[in-house]
């Protein structure tokens, strides 16, 4: 365990003051250099400042980890004439030495290599203990706090974004930087491609000042000298940086061939050890990002576009990604290795979307009507997005795992897709790669132990943010029924964890309940050739395995830690600065419990059969077209799902039933117990526990098998390696 969480305070902290000013877009520009496992570069970040920030002579207060007022001194920069860098042609090889100015009086924590390091203090992590005021109160200055962890910030700086020629030609006022940096924020949606070159333009203008900065363990505290609001202080701003290899929001390791790679997903502390970052889910931003890596690697990202490299001199790559859509800054992932790009060997029946016309219960997700979402490019409004039942797709994976991916992955990929728009309607995003990842993911950890349990572990074989999946290498072994409901898990995330975010990440069922639910769904359709009744006893298998685990769940685990909204009345809460925390998030036991996806998905299950499954999922469609490319909370889906069906379909049903008996209480919830113990086993699940039974008796007969057999089977099958 780390020796600096106190596991009696294992609350993660969201420390940005996203009430005061917001994070709107990010354009990031950066090197992987695998020799020194360290990613740097720089980050500009675009801002808005809160409409109701004003000057103001009492003080707010926001969570912050740091016990004394020493954190909040800041470090004074002399004035200096330093060249900006050029972005386009950032280097891992520059030195920054020169970049680092320690203010008179203060202690240098500069490393060997002159930079500004994370303090290394340890201090127990609590919502109300660690604070520091990033308000203004008198002659003091707005403080901007960024959630950041295991990073070395080397410099931050004011962009002059009047400088970027042609700026005057669509800004009233180009002299205003601030003013400047709105009106390209406010850009209508159709302007998209000439918002994100500007973006990149004012990106790559030179600094017009350098800015006081901080950092403690858990963010990047910012001033200027005189800025005491939001509104004041600068909106473009440009922070020089670099990770650390031990840094855990990244992971360097081999891939199944023995080659580097490195990977951004599946942390705790999300991505704030990969860049400074506002973490808050309400902090909705865009961003662009250029990644330069040897010209052998494959840089995948979690973008709209499939990039294609662009060679640079010394035998070095560059990849350009963006996002147009709103999103977290935790779903930003990034992904370099030696990867092939599988494709199958001849195009089969299975690999094209199978026309068919639309039922009367499947046509009401077909329209198009207003969104209820901030301005974007919106694929919902796109007649041509409603009727794309397959997405675009790609697999990377080594070149040892060809075989596999072509026998196994790639023919699943487009009847699970097509079965998905055949639930749910218009995919939110536009395209999709699929990345086969070694067992030593971080968020694989029980891949190899428990993978003969298809149901196993919701949580270790398989990862997905927009655009890309992360899929373990122990799905393509056996038949396709692991893969199948895996990828299907992943990709009912496209709708339910990233179109549709929670707005308290303690209401994680939002994400892992809906998903767990829709895998079934999907699979039983991607099928094509399993009758209604086979589906409905494979889902009861199922159903019967999740209830079983749950159980060992509720009775191997902290009570605390088995409820879904354990914020009750204060779920989406946060302080006046907008800092908040993750109950439990830094709890170790917590990567490994499935209480969310278990519970989640017997409550949606439970509410499917009351309502049936036609009104249902009916209502499922009318609820993602309406709340899409939002957050919400358990009360939305609930007070909308209730307001939607008859009167008659109801009894008994409210919300605060719903919230006392599922969501708010440890333990099994009393609806399912009752339902569970009237509720015989089916005809499938009866076969599987009398093979089982058979099985358990062979296994206890004296066998003379050798030891290293075992083994043997054991690599053939879970191993990393391609052998």
């Amino acid at each position: 365990m780390d020796k600096k969480l106190d596991p009696s305070r294992d609350d993660l902290p969201l420390v940005a003051n996203t009430s005061h000013i917001l994070v709107k877009h990010y354009v990031l520009d950066l090197d992987v250099d695998f020799e020194s496992q360290v990613i740097e570069g720089t980050i500009v970040l675009f801002l808005e400042s809160g409409n109701r920030f004003k000057k103001r002579s009492s003080s707010t207060e926001v969570a912050c980890p740091s016990e004394s007022n020493e954190a909040c001194k800041f470090r004074m920069p002399e004035p200096c004439q330093i060249p900006v860098t050029n972005t386009k042609t950032f280097s891992s090889k520059i030195g920054y030495n020169d970049f680092v100015i320690c203010g008179k009086g203060e202690k240098d924590t500069s490393g060997k290599d002159g930079n500004h390091d994370n303090q290394e203090q340890a201090s127990g992590i609590s919502s109300s203990k660690y604070c520091c005021d990033t308000g203004n109160h008198g002659s003091e200055e707005f403080l901007l706090v960024l959630d950041c962890c295991d990073l070395s910030v080397l410099k931050v700086e004011e962009v002059d974004v009047a400088a970027v020629p042609g700026i005057e030609k669509f800004t009233r006022s180009p002299k205003l930087r601030n003013q400047i940096v709105h009106e390209l924020m406010a850009l209508p949606a159709d302007r998209w491609r000439e918002q994100l070159d500007y973006y990149a333009r004012c990106s790559q203008a030179p600094g017009c000042g350098e800015l006081l900065f901080d950092t403690d363990t858990w963010s990047l505290q910012i001033r200027k000298t005189g800025a005491q609001t939001a509104t004041d202080f600068p909106h473009a701003i440009r922070i020089q940086y670099r990770t650390k290899p031990q840094g855990r929001s990244v992971t360097w390791t081999s891939d199944q061939s023995g080659r580097p790679c490195v990977y951004t997903v599946g942390s705790p502390i999300n991505n704030r050890a990969l860049f400074p970052c506002q973490e808050p889910p309400v902090a909705m931003s865009t961003w662009q990002a250029t990644v330069r890596a040897a010209a052998s690697f494959v840089v995948l990202m979690s973008g709209e576009n499939s990039a294609k490299p662009t060679q640079l001199q010394e035998d070095y790559s560059s990849w350009h990604y963006y996002v147009t859509m709103p999103m977290p800054a935790s779903t930003f992932t990034i992904a370099v290795g030696s990867w092939t790009e599988m494709k199958p060997e001849i195009c089969s029946s299975n690999d094209v979307a199978t026309e068919r016309s639309f039922s009367p219960s499947e046509a009401d997700f077909r329209y198009i009507g207003v969104c209820g979402h901030m301005e974007y490019p919106c694929r919902f409004q796109k007649a041509s997005a409603t009727t794309q039942k397959i997405i675009p797709h790609r697999v990377f994976a080594p070149a040892c795992l060809k075989g596999a991916c072509q026998e196994t992955l790639l023919p699943l990929i487009p009847p699970c897709l097509s079965a998905a728009h055949s639930v749910l309607g218009t995919h939110p995003f536009s395209r999709l790669d699929i990345l086969i990842v070694p067992a030593n993911f971080s968020s694989l950890g029980m891949a190899r132990s428990l993978i003969y349990l298809e149901w196993y572990d919701l949580k270790t074989s398989s990862f997905c943010i927009p655009h890309i999946v992360f899929l373990s290498q122990s799905t393509l072994t056996g038949m396709s029924q692991l893969c199948g409901t895996r990828l299907c898990h992943e990709i009912a995330h496209a709708w339910f964890g990233l179109a549709i975010g929670a707005r308290d990440w303690t209401e994680e069922w939002l994400s892992e309940g809906f998903a767990t639910h829709l895998e079934d769904v999907f699979w039983a359709k991607a099928q094509q050739q399993l009758a209604p009744h086979e589906a409905r006893e494979q889902q009861e298998l199922r159903a019967c395995l999740r209830w079983r685990r749950l159980q060992d769940e509720v009775q191997n685990s902290p009570e605390e830690m088995q409820v879904l909204r354990p914020n009750k009345e204060k779920t989406g809460h946060v302080s006046d600065s907008g800092s908040s925390v993750i109950r439990h998030g830094l709890n170790p036991e917590k990567v490994f419990m499935q209480v969310h996806y278990l519970k989640g998905y017997f409550l949606l299950r439970f509410l499917a059969k009351r309502l049936g499954e036609d009104t249902y999922f009916s209502f499922l469609r009318k609820f993602v077209h309406t709340f899409h490319g939002q957050l919400i909370l358990s009360q939305d889906f609930l007070q909308m799902l209730l307001e939607n069906i008859p009167e008659e379909k109801r009894p008994e049903l409210s919300v605060g039933n719903i919230f006392r008996d599922w969501l708010e209480s440890s333990g099994i919830p009393q609806p399912l117990q009752r339902e569970r113990q009237a509720l015989a086993e089916c005809g499938l699940a009866q076969q599987v526990s009398a093979e089982v039974a058979k099985w358990v008796r062979v296994n206890r007969r004296p066998r003379k098998r050798k030891r290293k057999d075992r083994e043997e089977v054991f690599e053939k099958n879970f191993g990393d390696g391609c052998s």
